[in-house]
């Protein structure tokens, strides 16, 4: 399968960036995006020039570290999929494929196709922990939760953190991110302590690095871990939550 790739290179983030053509004549449909990108850098060092930047690290759809734009859509085509389980084989013979970084202001670029998402882990250190007390580990029935609070706990803190919310929210907004973290937090029966106080400060976080949600549902559209919409409510519950209860909460 013959393809024709318009890769964004992009020296560094001081540096202007452009896209640059490349003819992949051996495409292979089983190949995933990450897989299509090797396959080209491979050419590329047998004939002693750069290859392109981009980031992966498991590739198996678990770690979020392998974010990028295919097309102007966050990972690819396919819904709810990261870039390393995104398959060429919805693509034709002589299709055209744009890849360039998640586009945000909050993910400054760092090399080609690398960005830096170190945003969404500012909003995480205000608050993504629990306090505990030091020693030997409880039992497994000291502290009671039923089933379907622990499922939907689950389901939130499923969040792989690959950002592709954001990039896709026309706002910039991380909302379906910071509020899948209050979500699945808020329902343990560990941190309870800093329920307020993780709601303030990870909010205030977010707002200062990230846009206003659109409330149009592009960011659970692209998720991979298929966090549901509803999680953007969290972040206003949340803080209105903390707002009423004071301080001290």
């Amino acid at each position: 399968m013959k393809l024709t790739l318009e890769i964004w290179r992009q020296a560094g983030p001081t540096h202007e960036g452009a896209f640059e053509t490349v003819e992949v004549p051996d495409a292979v449909p089983q190949m995933s995006i990450l897989e299509l990108l090797d396959h080209v850098n491979n050419r590329l060092i047998e004939e002693n020039k750069e290859p392109f930047a981009f980031a992966s690290d498991c590739r198996e759809g678990i770690c979020g570290t392998c974010g990028l734009m295919v097309n102007g859509r966050p990972h690819g085509a396919e819904q709810n999929k990261p870039a390393c389980q995104q398959r060429l084989v919805g693509y034709n013979d002589g299709d055209h494929i744009k890849l360039e970084p998640m586009r945000s202001a909050a993910y400054p670029v760092i090399k080609d196709m690398v960005v830096d998402r170190s945003a969404l882990e500012r909003v995480m250190e205000k608050g993504g922990y629990v306090s505990i007390n030091a020693g030997t580990a409880p039992d497994a029935d000291t502290l009671h939760m039923n089933h379907e609070t622990a499922e939907l706990a689950l389901d939130h803190a499923a969040c792989i953190g690959c950002g592709a919310c954001v990039a896709a929210c026309p706002n910039g907004a991380a909302h379906l991110f910071t509020g899948s973290k209050l979500v699945h937090l808020s329902l343990m029966p560990l941190g309870k302590e800093e329920r307020g106080k993780r709601a303030r400060q990870m909010v205030d976080e977010l707002e200062t690095n990230f846009g206003h949600c659109s409330l149009y549902g592009e960011c659970a559209d692209v998720c991979p871990a298929g966090i549901p919409l509803t999680a953007v409510s969290a972040v206003t519950k949340e803080r209105a939550r903390a707002a009423f209860r004071g301080k001290d909460d």
